[in-house]
C-alpha cells in the first residue's frame, strides 16, 4: 500500500491516523511516511523509499538501527521471557550503569516512559519538600501529565494555563511558567514565592523548541536560587541524557560551573535503546521518600522490563567505549557546519547548534534563546525545506520546534550527501 492509502486507513481507526501527534505532519503539511524497516542510518517507507534518518526514533537510536550487540542482547533476553512482574538482576545492572555515569545520582527508579518519569519526579519533589508549587519554562516539554501541560500566562511569574483540553485549571494552579533564559523572571519568582516552590524542572538543552541551550549564567543562577530557597533542581534529560555527552547535559554544565549538580535527574530514550524505558534518580535521601520506603507512591507493572533493560544496558555499554562521543560530536558538527555553508551559498539566513549527537537549526540570523524567539523564525521556509529534503531522501523532524539526532551509524558519506541535498533544497 502507498503512504497515502495507509494514512487514510489509519485515520479510520486511530485519532488523526497517528499514535503521537507530531507524526501526523500537521506542522509541515503532507502525508506521513509509514516506515516498514530500518537499518543503520537508514529507514524505508511502505513505498520502498529509503531515507537517511535524522530523528532516530526521537533520540534513542544513538547507535543507529539494529546494532548487532543490541540485537543480540534483546534476542537473548526475549528467549528468557518478555515480562515477569518480579525483580531481575538486569534491573540492578542498568541502575548501576546509570549511577556510575552520572555523579550525584545515588539511586534510580526505572519506569516505562519519559512522561511517567517526569510526573513521578515532580510528585517525589513535592513529597520530599512538603511544597506544592513548581516552576517550568515555556517551550520545555516534560511529558503529557496534567500538571506539566501548561503554557505561560501574561506578566512575570504568573500561574500557567492548561495547553490541553481535559486539564482542569485547579490541577495547574501550582504551576508557574517562566520564559527560558530569563534571569529577571527567575529572580522575581523566587523572591516572591521561593518558600512555596518544591522544584524547578528544566530541559537544560531544550529539544522540544528546536535546540536551545540554557545559558551558563541562567543555570548557575537556577542552582543558587534552588539551594537558597530549599527547592529541588530537576534536570529533564530524557532527550539529552547519554545523548549530548556520556554524563548527559549536566556533565557539560559541570565543566563550566565548578561543582554543579542537579538534585534530581530524569532520563529516557537512550537508556532504553529504542525500547519503552525511562528512569528518574537523585540522592539516596530524596529517593528514600519513594514507596516502599517512604510515603510517595509510584508503581508500574512493566517497570524494569527484562527485554527493555537488556536493550538499554547493551546500548550504554556500547556508547561507553573510549572515543565514542568525540567521534559522534565531530560527525554532528560536520553536519551543522555543512548546513550553514549550504545556506550561505544560497544566500539564506540559517543558524545552527549542536552538542554530542543532538542538533538544531532555524532559518534566522541568530540562535534563539527562548520559545518566543523560535516561533518567530521562518516557519514557511522550514516547511519548504523539510519537504525538499524528504523528496531527496533525507528525513528530518517534521516540525521546526523539534531537535534532530545523528547516530554512530551515520558515515561521512551520509553527512556529505545530506549537505549536498540541502544545497539543492535551499535553491529549489
Amino acid at each position: 500500500m502507498t503512504n497515502e492509502e495507509l494514512f487514510a486507513r489509519a485515520q479510520r481507526v486511530i485519532p488523526g491516523g497517528v499514535n503521537s501527534p507530531v507524526r501526523a505532519f500537521r506542522a509541515v503539511g503532507g502525508t506521513p511516511r509509514f516506515i516498514t524497516r530500518a537499518e543503520g542510518a537508514y529507514m524505508w517507507d511502505a513505498e520502498g523509499q529509503r531515507y537517511t534518518d535524522y530523528i532516530g526514533s526521537w533520540g534513542p537510536m544513538i547507535l543507529g538501527h539494529g546494532h548487532p550487540a543490541v540485537l543480540d542482547a534483546v534476542q537473548k533476553a526475549a528467549m528468557d521471557g518478555f515480562s515477569f512482574g518480579a525483580p531481575t538482576e538486569r534491573e540492578i545492572e542498568l541502575a548501576e550503569a546509570i549511577i556510575a555515569l552520572v555523579p550525584g545520582v545515588e539511586q534510580v527508579r526505572l519506569v516505562s516512559s519519559g512522561t511517567e518519569a517526569g510526573m513521578s519526579a515532580l510528585r517525589l519533589a513535592r513529597g520530599a519538600t512538603g511544597r506544592s508549587k513548581f516552576i517550568k519554562f515555556e517551550g520545555c516539554y516534560h511529558g503529557h501529565a496534567d500538571a506539566l501541560l501548561v503554557k505561560a500566562g501574561s506578566g512575570l511569574a504568573t500561574f500557567g494555563h492548561p495547553t490541553s483540553a481535559g486539564v482542569p485549571a485547579d490541577v495547574v494552579k501550582h504551576t508557574l511558567v517562566l520564559e527560558y533564559n530569563n534571569l529577571v523572571q527567575l529572580e522575581e519568582a523566587f523572591a516572591t514565592q521561593g518558600a512555596e516552590i518544591a522544584c524547578v524542572m528544566i530541559e537544560p538543552i531544550a529539544g522540544n523548541m528546536n535546540f536551545v541551550r540554557a545559558s551558563v549564567p541562567f543555570i548557575s543562577t537556577l542552582r543558587r536560587l534552588c539551594t537558597q530557597h530549599g527547592a529541588l533542581l530537576v534536570f529533564d534529560e530524557v532527550m539529552t541524557g547519554f545523548r549530548v555527552a556520556l554524563g548527559g547535559a549536566q556533565s557539560v554544565y559541570a565543566q563550566l560551573i565548578p561543582g554543579f549538580r542537579p538534585d534530581m535527574s530524569v532520563f529516557g530514550k537512550v537508556i532504553g535503546g529504542g525500547m519503552p524505558l525511562a528512569a528518574f534518580g537523585g540522592s539516596r535521601d530524596v529517593m528514600s521518600q519513594l514507596a516502599p520506603l517512604g510515603p510517595v507512591y509510584q508503581a508500574g507493572t512493566l517497570s524494569g522490563n527484562p527485554v527493555a533493560t537488556a536493550c538499554g544496558l547493551a546500548t550504554l555499554q556500547q556508547i561507553s567505549q573510549p572515543g565514542f562521543f568525540d567521534a559522534l560530536a565531530a560527525r554532528t558538527r560536520s553536519l551543522v557546519a555543512g548546513l550553514e555553508a549550504a545556506a550561505r551559498d544560497a544566500d539564506v539566513a540559517l543558524v545552527s547548534d549542536s552538542e554530542g549527537g543532538m542538533f538544531g537549526f532555524v532559518f534566522d540570523s541568530a540562535l534563539p534563546q527562548n520559545y518566543t524567539a523560535v516561533m518567530a523564525t521562518d516557519k514557511a521556509r522550514f516547511n519548504r525545506f523539510f519537504h525538499a529534503m524528504l523528496d531527496r531522501g533525507v528525513y528530518l523532524a517534521p516540525a521546526l520546534y523539534e531537535a534532530g539526532f545523528v547516530s554512530a551509524a551515520h558515515s561521512a558519506e551520509d553527512i556529505a550527501a545530506t549537505v549536498a541535498a540541502a544545497g539543492e533544497a535551499l535553491c529549489a
